[in-house]
């Protein structure tokens, strides 16, 4: 009974099983939980990093789940999708596109998103939420929620909503959703209130973002489209041009002379100094000489270029390059199997994921999805 009350940490050191150091090996890499993590399972997926064989394992063992989902015949078909999101959240740790999450998300909502029966459910609304912190803009997806009328009885909902734009320094969205939540009598209310407490502390502290236009000030202020008298045009011109120069205007106040290096080491202490020079090479220069002394670089004649031609190097020419000298393309041989063994496989599916198996997961697919979350779903579903 007690082991039962125990998070899966405490169980998992309770049973003195010895780990390896995958943990500290790869432990960047692990995308923390709200619920936390089976040990185990965590160990496990790590340790797959360096062998093939249990990634095999781990692949397959997701194939089998997305299979379950198909052939699922219980009264609640939720319940597979869910039970397989949390696996692959479990034995793909960094995330990202090699665990296919977002597809499974995405195939996940859209599967359910007409039906009344999970519309208030929050499992399916959690699975929305996870799916949305994944996309480039999950405003998009809070709009889609709303137009569906998904989730509104939940406070889930509406603080994801606030923070989210929050984040994007809408105050004033944030502030009306918070109050929409608690207009709805979102669940549970207590934690909406709380969460919008704390918000209102951090707008009070956050700085108003106010335009530096100091320089501009002293100027009337106009809307776009109004004409300007003549005289009020030049006079705003000259204004602009005076502050202009004054800032591009170096601040001569302190005028200090330019200090010129001089060395006072004597010439004839240098290394390498020759003594059979007369003083007046060593003297410094009285004049500068006539004009062709100084145009001495610039007396040669202009001769033809084209009559000078590069010297070959020795040896034979060859004709072209040969098919030994090609690049060899290297060919991972982990890659050859995993795809020997799918075309083995005959079994169909209606996901995306079984025919990859984490190849093929980081395609195109998946980059469009995380642009356009919403782009496999029927246009009349959309927000309008």
């Amino acid at each position: 009974m007690e082991m039962e009350k125990l998070d899966a940490e405490t169980e998992f050191l309770a049973t003195k099983q010895e780990t390896g150091n995958e943990w500290e090996l790869f432990k960047e890499n692990v995308r923390p939980l709200k619920r936390g993590r089976n040990v185990g399972l965590l160990n496990q997926a790590l340790k797959s990093h360096t062998d093939y064989q249990l990634k095999k394992s781990l692949l397959d063992t997701r194939r089998k789940l997305i299979e379950a989902i198909d052939e699922y015949k219980g009264d609640d078909p939720l319940f597979p999708w869910i039970q397989c999101i949390k696996w692959v959240q479990e034995a793909f740790p960094p995330g990202g596109d090699c665990s296919g999450l977002i597809l499974i998300y995405e195939q996940c909502v859209r599967a359910f998103w007409h039906s009344d029966r999970y519309k208030d459910d929050l499992r399916y609304l959690k699975v929305w939420l996870e799916y949305a912190e994944n996309c480039a803009d999950a405003e998009v997806i809070y709009n889609f929620l709303e137009a569906n009328e998904i989730g509104k009885s939940h406070s889930a909902y509406y603080l994801a909503y606030a923070l989210h734009m929050e984040s994007k320094s809408k105050m004033k969205i944030a502030n009306d959703i918070f109050n929409l939540g608690i207009s709805r009598d979102a669940q549970p209310v207590e934690k909406l209130k709380d969460a919008y407490r704390k918000f209102l502390i951090r707008s009070m502290r956050k700085p108003n973002v106010v335009e530096d236009d100091s320089g501009e000030s002293h100027l009337p202020v106009r809307s776009f489209g109004t004409v300007l008298s003549t005289a009020d045009n030049r006079r705003q011109n000259m204004e602009r041009s005076e502050l202009a120069r004054k800032q591009m205007k170096p601040d001569r106040t302190q005028k200090i002379p330019l200090s010129i290096f001089k060395d006072t080491t004597s010439i004839d202490t240098m290394p390498g100094h020759q003594s059979g020079k007369s003083k007046t090479d060593l003297s410094p220069w009285s004049t500068l000489g006539a004009r062709e002394e100084r145009d001495k670089e610039n007396s040669a004649l202009p001769t033809k270029w084209t009559t000078y031609k590069i010297p070959r190097r020795p040896g034979a020419r060859t004709g072209g390059v040969t098919a030994s000298a090609s690049i060899e393309v290297f060919v991972d041989e982990e890659c050859t199997e995993m795809d020997r063994s799918h075309d083995h496989d005959g079994k169909s599916s209606t996901l995306k994921l079984r025919q990859g198996d984490g190849l093929d997961i980081k395609n195109r697919e998946t980059d469009l999805l995380r642009e356009n979350p919403l782009r496999n779903f029927p246009l009349r579903s959309l927000p309008r």
